[in-house]
């Protein structure tokens, strides 16, 4: 036995390092069996056996004691065992020397090209270089060679689980990471963050490797021991991937081994690589590339998701829902592109925590901010332009974030030919702020501001405005490492206005608003790494304007109005089960019970019993007064899903679900119009509910980096809004006599493949899909089609979407984009007939025609500039046409008299190819 020197080592490391992959000797193996031995007994009978040699502070070993029983093991399997679990490491180099030392291994070889000059070129990957990466670099490197020593230090570490919790973070801006893989190999145990970059993972006491995978994030590792729980955070800092390389992404087989199905999560990244109508970043019309999705028209942004109307969708922005998330009338999406993180979309299996819609939830996040140093970014393009600035109010504590955007089209209107249209104008701003705070490791503060304006005024005469306005505040908090929570504060006004004073005699202004407040509380148990209890709580209080119609200036003859005020309540509680029974086997089973109040003071209309709730048949109106219940409904939403590994990379999944929604929007457009009407469930309108069951099977190629899924499903919806023929909505007093209640089924077959690495990537997705609706009075005369199955106003059975990139260089990469879709349906008029001397208009059973198939072909290029690290501003252009081919697609068929002759017309929105360039800075 001998003491190890310093100089001795690294004598003998330098020395001897070429030797360390030539040894061709047979090892000896080990067989030897010890009971309460001291560690020095065993050094000697290991170095009489094999011939190698123990180097070693003795001082440290002096108390350790061993118990070993093992037969026929090479020499590193019985170190392995011996060490397992303690914080001591060992080496072995070339000449037999094993090394014993206490957390931290020595390195026997030198690392491979230590001495050669890095070059970049043999695989086009850049070097970034300068004082602050590479002051960064050193850190991280210390931070992954460092062993980290987590939780009450015991002399002798005993056997079980402990959790480590802790945030992962980008090392340049300080933002969260979310859904990074953390994970160790040995055994197979792993976590991903959360929304915050939250992560909390169990494993076993002793020295473990602890690895950290994510999406466009360099893999990182800590090398932890683990006495007890502790916290850990840890910096990524992002990838720079060479042209030649395909990484395999962290979380990448997510699509196969989670339960979740029908879920799409989307970056920034994904979003910019889909060219848009006017060159700008549009997270709507990106979602509408997805299997399953789709919208009525080219200038609209309403979504259809597997047969549900545009209402059915829950939109919310930092937990904050939203309402209109179009500007324009639908031309652009109400979302600045430079502030969004993420979005992710759950159309089939939809988490408890979320309720009041039946189609989808789109959950869109903000980023946090830098919380490094001050940044700004932004682009000019021919129609709008967009400024972003961030950075640290507390450096590595507080952040803020603040976006704007507005357009200049009114330009583009003036110039077109039309006398009356180049009198028109157009304008829309938005404006979002996000100030994140971390008060403590267990506490942190993330409050968000928005608000939109449009307006745009038709032919120098009627003004349409609307706006949208939220506000949240989110306390994080940690009350020990298995019990997290996150409580959420959020109030959103949606408002619109119309206003004519074109002739003084019958100018008006009309007014509507929705205001939403809520509070919510979801926390989450963990169990077990492979079991988490979800549960929480949720209250909204509705309170709604329906409509106010008034004069405008003392000359006008238009009579007031006004619509009384709703208001109701919803409120909920959740439990999920998450459970991952075995490698193969998961299952998520939730409950979710909603109660519902619609709330006095109110009017409301009474009708002669037995006969149809029509105008004529109204027999009184019955007062309620303030707070006062009118009606309630409530009820039980399930939510189940199980996901069966039959390989590896292929995965069987099966889910239902159950919602409720108790607010609705009431249209006879075909497409969301800003002067649509937002109506709470009453006495007449009931509630929707919507059930639905999908099966899915997902397969993963070539090392999970192309994702292809297969899905169906079947929904059944009940108390589904259409209109009655005729009917006016807007200042109608009795809307319950304008709406008809149906049945609705929608069921479809979704196909989507994948590639979302390499120098070629995008997605393909189909969709085959239809929605049918049925009067529930099938004998009333206000029944279409004779009480029978007709098609929704949006049912376009087949879809088909290609989205591909291809990047040449660092610098440029091309875009393509393909769309085709069934033309939606419509009804026209096939006939006439006299009446009294009057002549009327015979209409066909409704949306049994259609109009023509819709197809688009779309192209950009974006043009980097250089990847110098040290220069005032990075910038990039983006060259791109919208409608390639110019191809008039129709967005509506309408009717004009001409004559005595009725003729049809087809309306397109962009009939030509539409040219934009895009410059986008940041410094």
């Amino acid at each position: 036995m001998k003491i190890l020197l310093p100089f001795f080592i690294l004598f003998s490391v330098v020395l001897f390092s070429r030797g360390a992959s030539a040894q061709a000797t047979q090892e000896k193996k080990i067989t030897m069996r010890l009971d309460s031995a001291r560690f020095n007994d065993f050094v000697k009978q290991v170095e009489s056996q094999t011939g190698y040699y123990f180097y070693y502070d003795a001082s440290k070993f002096d108390s350790l004691t061993l118990d070993l029983d093992v037969k026929d093991l090479a020499i590193r399997d019985v170190l392995d065992q011996v060490f397992k679990g303690s914080e001591f490491e060992y080496s072995i180099d070339a000449q037999k020397r094993i090394y014993i030392t206490q957390g931290q291994r020595i390195i026997t070889q030198l690392v491979p090209g230590l001495f050669e000059p890095d070059l970049a070129g043999d695989n086009g990957s850049i070097a970034y270089s300068g004082p602050e990466n590479d002051a960064k670099e050193k850190l991280l490197s210390t931070a992954e060679s460092k062993l980290h020593e987590i939780g009450i230090k015991k002399h002798r570490i005993t056997a079980g689980n402990s959790t480590i919790t802790g945030y992962v973070r980008n090392a340049v801006t300080g933002e969260p990471v979310i859904g990074a893989a953390v994970f160790i190999t040995s055994p197979s145990i792993g976590v991903t963050t959360d929304a915050l970059g939250l992560y909390a993972l169990t494993i076993p006491r002793g020295k473990q490797i602890v690895r950290i995978k994510s999406t466009g994030m360099r893999e990182t590792q800590r090398q932890v021991m683990l006495y007890s729980d502790g916290k850990l955070d840890i910096e990524m800092r992002e990838s720079v991937i060479a042209l030649k390389e395909v990484s395999v992404k962290a979380g990448m087989d997510k699509n196969v081994v989670g339960t979740q199905m029908g879920t799409v999560k989307l970056t920034i990244k994904n979003l910019k690589q889909v060219p848009t109508v006017f060159g700008e970043t549009d997270l709507l019309r990106t979602v509408l590339t997805l299997p399953g999705i789709k919208s009525v028209g080219e200038n609209s942004t309403g979504l259809n998701v597997r047969g549900g109307s545009t209402d059915q969708n829950l939109i919310q922005y930092n937990d904050a829902v939203i309402y209109n998330p179009s500007h324009l009338f639908g031309f652009f999406s109400a979302f600045n592109p430079d502030v969004l993180k993420d979005v992710e979309l759950y159309k089939s299996t939809i988490p408890a925590k979320f309720g009041g819609r039946l189609a989808s939830v789109l959950d869109i996040s903000s980023r946090d901010g830098n919380k490094k140093k001050f940044v700004a970014s932004g682009g000019i393009g021919l129609i709008t332009g967009r400024l972003t600035l961030e950075g640290p109010l507390v450096k590595d504590k507080t952040s803020f974030l603040l976006g704007g955007r507005s357009t200049y089209s009114s330009w583009l209107i003036k110039t077109l030919d039309n006398e009356n249209f180049n009198k028109s104008s157009a304008s829309f701003y938005d404006v979002n702020l996000h100030i994140s705070h971390e008060i403590n490791e267990k506490n942190s503060l993330f409050l968000t501001g928005y608000i939109s304006d449009d307006r745009f005024r038709l032919y120098g005469d009627t003004l349409y405005t609307y706006q949208n306005q939220l506000a949240s505040l989110k306390w994080k908090h940690t009350f020990n490492n298995r019990l997290y929570s996150v409580f959420t504060a959020a109030h959103t006004k949606y408002q619109y206005a119309m206003g004519a004073a074109g002739l003084p005699l019958n100018s008006f202004d009309l007014k509507f608003d929705i205001n939403q407040s809520n509070f919510k509380a979801d926390l989450s148990y963990v169990l077990h790494p492979k079991h988490t209890l979800d549960f929480g709580l949720s209250t909204i209080y509705y309170k709604l304007h329906p409509g106010s119609f008034q004069p405008k200036g003392p000359e006008s003859l238009i009579i007031p109005d006004e619509l009384e005020p709703e208001q109701g309540t919803e409120s909920a509680i959740y439990i999920e089960d998450k459970f991952e029974v075995n490698p193969r086997l998961s299952i998520t089973a939730g409950l979710r019970y909603s109660y519902y109040q619609y709330l006095g003071p109110r009017s409301v209309n009474t009708y002669v019993p037995g006969l149809p709730i029509e105008y004529i048949y109204q027999n009184g109106v019955k007062e309620y007064g303030s707070g006062k219940k009118i009606k309630s409904y409530g009820g039980p939403e399930y939510r189940a899903s199980i996901r069966y590994s039959v390989f590896d990379n292929l995965s069987l999944k099966v889910s239902y679900n159950t919602l409720r929604q108790y607010i609705h929007l009431l249209t006879n457009t075909m497409t969301v119009s800003p002067t649509d009407i937002w109506k709470l469930s009453d006495n007449y309108v009931k509630p929707q509910i919507g059930d639905q069951i999908s099966v899915g099977l997902y397969r993963n190629f070539r090392g999970n980096k192309i994702e292809v899924s297969l899905e169906g499903y079947y929904k059944n919806i009940q108390n589904f809004l259409d209109y009655k023929g005729g009917d006016s909505l807007i200042m109608n007093h009795n809307i319950e006599a304008a709406v008809l209640n149906t049945k609705a089924k929608a069921y479809g077959i979704e196909f989507m493949i994948k590639k979302m690495t390499g120098k070629l990537n995008g997605w393909l997705g189909y969709t085959y899909a239809r929605t049918l609706l049925r009067a529930i009075d099938r004998e009333s005369p206000d029944a279409p089609n004779d009480g029978n199955f007709y098609p929704s106003n949006y049912d376009k059975p087949h879809d088909f979407t290609l989205i591909s990139n291809y990047r040449f260089s660092h610098r440029l990469s091309f875009s393509f984009n393909f769309t085709y879709s069934t033309g939606r349906p419509y009804t026209p008029p096939i006939g006439k007939y006299m009446i009294d001397g009057a002549q009327r208009v015979y209409y066909a059973d409704r949306n049994q025609f259609r109009i023509p198939d819709y197809y688009r072909t779309d192209v950009s290029l974006n043009i980097e500039g250089n990847h110098r690290i040290k220069k005032l501003a990075h910038s990039s252009w983006t060259l791109a046409v919208y409608n390639v081919l110019g191809r008039k697609n129709p967005t509506s068929v309408y009717f004009q008299t001409v004559g005595g002759k009725v003729n049809g017309y087809q309306l397109s929105i962009f009939g030509q190819p539409i040219p934009t360039i895009t410059y986008n800075f940041r410094f």
